[in-house]
């Protein structure tokens, strides 16, 4: 991972542990990348609770509590379902603040025609509250898709959680 998601690892570890938070990952195309940062920073062990890789949708169903109805009314390609994981991510672990990614980094398009680089990255905090924004990366190559997302991801926690 670059040094811009170390950095954001570096604060957003730094001001859970200052306010006794603690956090969860959820994710799909970046397949628990999110995950391996957080676990890699310093501090790691009293904040990060830990992650969920659900990569299919049956998957997001299981282990996140994604509404079924979600997935078959639309695709697993959208804000709700990103929402839906991070909420689900902190409904099962118990921690503080979850965040999560879902999209298609590439090099194909997924099963419901989603196209390379639409990513949603969502958060959700043990209140229920929950956000999310969307990803339109272009002419990329997965692992650039990956790292936008997770930069994404942790900037919006970061914003979510600093709030």
């Amino acid at each position: 991972m670059s040094a811009r998601v170390e950095d954001l690892i570096d604060d957003i570890l730094q001001h859970a542990a200052a306010h006794r938070l603690t956090l969860c990952t959820a994710e799909s195309c970046s397949a628990g990348r999110l995950a391996t940062a957080f676990a890699k920073g310093e501090g790691a062990y009293d904040v990060f609770l830990g992650g969920v890789v659900a990569y299919t949708k049956e998957a997001k169903t299981r282990l996140l509590a994604v509404p079924p109805d979600l997935l078959r009314i639309g695709t697993a390609v959208c804000g709700e379902v990103a929402e839906a994981m991070a909420l689900g991510a902190v409904q099962k672990s118990g921690a503080s603040f979850g965040v999560s990614i879902t999209g298609v980094a590439g090099p194909n398009p997924d099963e419901d025609g989603n196209p390379v680089g639409l990513i949603y990255c969502g958060v959700a905090r043990s209140n229920g509250s929950v956000r999310h924004i969307r990803l339109e990366l272009t002419n990329r190559h997965p692992e650039d898709n990956i790292e936008a997302a997770c930069v994404a991801a942790l900037a919006l926690l970061k914003s979510f959680c600093f709030s």
